[in-house]
């Protein structure tokens, strides 16, 4: 079976048709119904339905009249809402005959399974909905018909975009020009469309009956749309807990068709996902790892994990943004790089620790999986080290994921004048604070924009890229190379999605001052002048976990360079208005 490597196949005949159904996994497990989309089949699922089936029983089929599955006679009528009603209750009696099933729907998948987790007949058969780019019928009706009841510029706008994004709708509702084209020309341009628009891997996908699938797939727009877009169900209240995954980029469905949805699900759970539509073969890593979540917390009365509550101080649209992302970051042994690693893991984001310390690498990890983070791992990695570098990308890749979220935090603090400081010294702190942030840079980001599906890259930097200094020429040097080199990778990586972040902390209460090096300094001096700015970072007391917070709202916002201190905030400001005042300022000698 192709893509489906060791699945079982079984046939379900239904209302006339027979249903192709294949099977991963132990069947003793919780079962997840994969229902797939248009014009798909059910090897959309192959990538997502790999990764689950080591902890449940994973289910696939091919709607009627794609794939393997047959097709009603005649096609007009034979595709109706209630049809694949019964289609999907066939399959979960065959599958799971006495434990209900967690349903999960991609597209039109995701359509017709809303009908499946709103209609009486099927309470009881679902345990839990993960629904992505594709709403309930019924909702998108009532949505319709509340903007153009209540007409004002905003819900008119909204019904022009959406109105925009759905001209395919149109399209398939003519007769005959459809068929005519999945047959020809556009069955065999698909899979080069999917790769250069929606950057969808080449492969096994989409499979030989792509042409036939579209063809008779047609008819689940022409069977439902108009019908219950005119007369949506008053009653399409969800009897089952839902997860909405809502890609961000998605062409051809707004985020604000959602709007309203709280109203109809009792039990809702967003996430956002800075992806294009088809998701189960661009996002897999991703999907697999909310699907898991949310299957295992909804599995059963006994077994429930109890609902987290976001804390009061943490911003809910952290959950819904980073939950289930990969983010890594480097420096995470302590400090800024902890406390960020930390924030995302409360977030419920998956986590790369990377540091030097083996040992504080994995502690970070180890604490952020007890703060909320699923899946958490340290690794090792000099970043200054290209090679090693390139090694850590390329591990992560295949036994991570790409990463979403690149935070290049690590970083050493060297401070003296620029004759005191050494060839050497000059190259410590250029390798570590700048050539780390371009590797990081090359190897990640390359990555992401290979990917096609956007990411965010968080470079630190320091409020010294911003004032110049007698004391700190190779430091500041290289914090301003940071700024300058976000700035310009933020203009090359703006049109593959991927934004680019430079974080200006200014003085943060870590432990970077017990690792300083003081330039011209013997060993005894060098303790003492450690120990002293020790104290004085101390007595300012500002804590690290503030940087982490402007870091996660610096990627929901999409924000090129954050200053975060009072301090900082002052000298962007100076150095912008004001910048005779910084050189003068600069030729202050701090006393030893």
């Amino acid at each position: 079976m192709a893509g489906l490597k060791g699945a079982r196949e079984r046939w379900v005949r239904t209302g006339g048709i027979e249903l192709c159904v294949a099977e991963l996994g132990d069947e003793s497990r919780p079962t997840v119904l994969l229902v797939h989309g248009y014009p798909d089949s059910k090897e959309v699922w192959t990538e997502v339905a790999t990764r689950l089936a080591d902890r449940f029983h994973v289910v696939l089929y091919d709607v009627r009249g794609h794939g393997r599955s047959t097709a009603p006679t005649p096609l007009r009528g034979g595709f109706t809402l209630e049809k694949l009603t019964d289609d999907f209750l066939a399959v979960a009696d065959e599958v799971s005959p006495d434990r209900p099933v967690h349903l999960v729907g991609h597209d039109w998948g995701s359509v017709q399974s809303w009908e499946f987790a709103t209609v009486s007949r099927t309470e009881g058969r679902i345990a839990s909905f993960t629904s992505m780019s594709g709403p309930s019928l019924d909702h998108f009706g009532h949505w319709i018909k509340q903007r153009m009841t209540r007409p004002t510029p905003r819900r008119v706008g909204q019904l022009l975009g959406q109105g925009a994004k759905s001209w395919y709708v149109y399209m398939l509702h003519t007769p005959v020009l459809p068929e005519l084209a999945w047959r020809g020309p556009l069955g065999k341009q698909w899979p080069k469309l999917l790769e250069r628009l929606e950057k969808v891997p080449a492969g096994d996908y989409p499979t030989p009956s792509l042409p036939s699938d579209a063809a008779h797939g047609a008819w689940l727009y022409r069977d439902n749309v108009r019908s219950r877009l005119r007369r949506p169900r008053p009653d399409a209240y969800a009897h089952t807990p839902v997860q909405l995954i809502t890609p961000t980029g998605d062409a051809f469905l707004s985020e604000r068709l959602y709007d309203d949805l709280a109203s109809w699900v009792p039990d809702l759970t967003r996430r956002t996902l800075p992806a294009k539509h088809w998701v189960p073969r661009t996002r897999p890593d991703q999907l697999a790892a909310w699907i898991s979540e949310f299957v295992t917390t909804h599995e059963s009365p006994e077994t429930k994990a109890p609902k987290q509550a976001p804390k009061s101080d943490m911003n809910p649209a952290y959950a819904e943004r980073f939950g289930g992302q990969l983010v890594l970051v480097t420096g995470a042994a302590s400090g800024i790089g902890r406390a960020t690693a930390f924030a995302f893991a409360e977030a419920g984001a998956r986590l790369v620790a990377v540091d030097r310390d083996a040992e504080g690498a994995a502690r970070t990890a180890e604490m952020a999986r007890l703060i909320g983070a699923p899946e958490a791992w340290g690794e090792v990695a000099d970043v200054s080290d290209e090679q090693a570098m390139e090694k850590l990308a390329a591990k992560v890749a295949d036994e991570y994921g790409v990463v979403d979220v690149l935070v290049n935090n690590a970083g050493i603090g060297l401070s003296g004048s620029f004759f005191d400081t050494t060839t050497e010294e000059w190259k410590k702190v250029l390798d570590v604070n700048l050539w780390g942030v371009i590797h990081g840079c090359r190897v990640f980001g390359a990555q992401m924009a290979e990917r096609g599906q956007g990411g965010h890259i968080v470079n630190t930097a320091s409020a010294a890229a911003f004032q110049p200094s007698r004391a700190l020429p190779a430091y500041s040097t290289s914090k301003a190379a940071v700024l300058m080199l976000s700035e310009c990778l933020r203009a090359e990586l703006a049109g593959q999605g991927i934004g680019v972040t430079a974080i200006c902390p200014g003085i943060v209460n870590t432990n970077i001052t017990a690792t300083a090096r003081f330039a011209g300094a013997g060993d005894e001096e060098q303790t003492r002048r450690q120990k002293k700015a020790s104290r004085m970072y101390g007595l300012r007391n500002y804590p690290p976990e503030k940087v982490a917070d402007a870091i996660l709202r610096a990627v929901l916002r999409n924000q090129a360079v954050v200053p975060v201190t009072p301090e900082a905030h002052g000298v962007r400001f100076m150095s912008r208005f004001t910048p005779r005042t910084l050189r003068a300022l600069a030729r202050w000698e701090p006393p030893a």
